[in-house]
């Protein structure tokens, strides 16, 4: 092995086997069947390379929908990890669906500032955030066993069924045992060049795709299903697996409108305006007052804007082609720099093909 930077999947995975410490932040070692990342040094019994995903750092992993490993708690750095951070850490481990306000930490005399800082420092993310990743993911991983929702209940640490409704519907906004036979929305997570995705789906279409960070992400799904009246499961989709295949032919360049159908969930207005969205070309954008003109109401500048933030289907639905009057990004669900890195990317795209033509 010629240094860190050159390590080959086979590299990791021989060192997972040596359980050598020197490589301690180096790479994440995620599970798929367990759905935990580790250490490089983690002495839990070393899984299959089929079962097994690397990624750079702890964030990506969190992103990509695991948890820590309560083994070799990944996210304790010994050295420097305070011990009222260590059981914080513990805490919400065994806790996920634990919600640890400022009020709290202030309580137990924690400068709310100060965590933020330190979660910020090591791991680039909030600590609200890391809090919020943990019980979307541990949601999405017990119910990926809706075949046996009391099951997944007590696997999960709950005395009773009742008490993982509770915390279920905390993310999903209602209980893992209200499972009709129809209009289930379904929901897949998967990864993309800019982080990792939610994708959500009825029999009739896409009613949702957000990245997995997206700060309102949990009310997004509640508002879901409060609208469609059900229950969120994974499960076979033909709608989840036509976007992916789309979603990944738009990253490589070789897709520049989308035919995946929608089934948008909103007011008759915020339909109107995502409609006109999707009608602004690859690689082009408008203003909001540019946007209102087009829906024949040039003075909606604010209502336009305000249902361009509600839109829940994003990239499809581009509100990130929307831009301010004086050119400046403003603002964007999944964040600003995906906004640009988007913008830049399409605008590369159809330069790359404008001069392909030309030749």
């Amino acid at each position: 092995m010629n240094g860190t930077s050159t390590l080959s999947f086979e590299d990791k995975y021989n060192i997972v086997s040596s359980k050598d410490t020197k490589y301690e932040g180096v790479f994440i070692t995620a599970v798929k069947t367990t759905g935990i990342f580790c250490r490089p040094s983690c002495r839990a019994r070393r899984p299959k390379p089929e079962n097994v995903i690397f990624y750079d750092t702890v964030k990506a992993a969190l992103q990509n929908g695991f948890r820590p490993c309560k083994i070799c708690k990944p996210m304790e750095q010994e050295a420097t990890t305070p011990d009222y951070i260590k059981d914080i850490i513990n805490e919400l481990q065994k806790e996920p669906y634990k919600r640890i306000t400022d009020e709290n930490l202030r309580q137990r005399n924690i400068e709310p500032h100060t965590i933020r800082r330190w979660f910020k420092q090591h791991y680039n993310v909030t600590f609200h955030s890391f809090q919020r990743m943990l019980r979307i993911n541990d949601a999405f991983t017990n119910i990926k066993k809706g075949t046996s929702i009391t099951y997944a209940a007590f696997e999960s640490g709950y005395e009773s069924l009742s008490g993982f409704n509770e915390s279920y519907r905390s993310v999903f906004g209602d209980s893992a045992s209200k499972i009709k036979n129809e209009n289930i929305i379904n929901i897949v997570r998967f990864s993309t060049p800019l982080g990792a995705m939610f994708a959500c789906a009825t029999e009739k279409g896409i009613c949702l795709l957000e990245f997995t960070d997206e700060k309102r992400l949990e009310s997004l799904l509640k508002d879901l299903q409060k609208r469609l009246d059900t229950v969120m499961l994974p499960g076979k989709n033909k709608h989840l697996t036509q976007v992916q295949d789309e979603l990944k032919e738009y990253f490589e360049g070789k897709r520049t409108e989308f035919t995946i159908v929608l089934d948008m969930q909103g007011t008759d207005f915020r339909k109107l305006v995502w409609q006109e969205l999707m009608t602004i070309p690859f690689g082009s954008t408008k203003t909001y007052k540019e946007q209102a003109i087009a829906l024949n109401n040039g003075k909606a500048i604010r209502a336009v804007a305000s249902a361009n933030g509600a839109n829940k289907i994003n990239i499809i639905i581009p509100c990130h082609r929307v831009i301010g009057s004086n050119g400046s990004l403003t603002g964007y669900g999944g964040g600003l720099h995906r906004k640009k890195w988007l913008l830049d990317f399409e605008k590369r795209t159809v330069e790359t093909c404008s001069k392909v033509i030309l030749k």
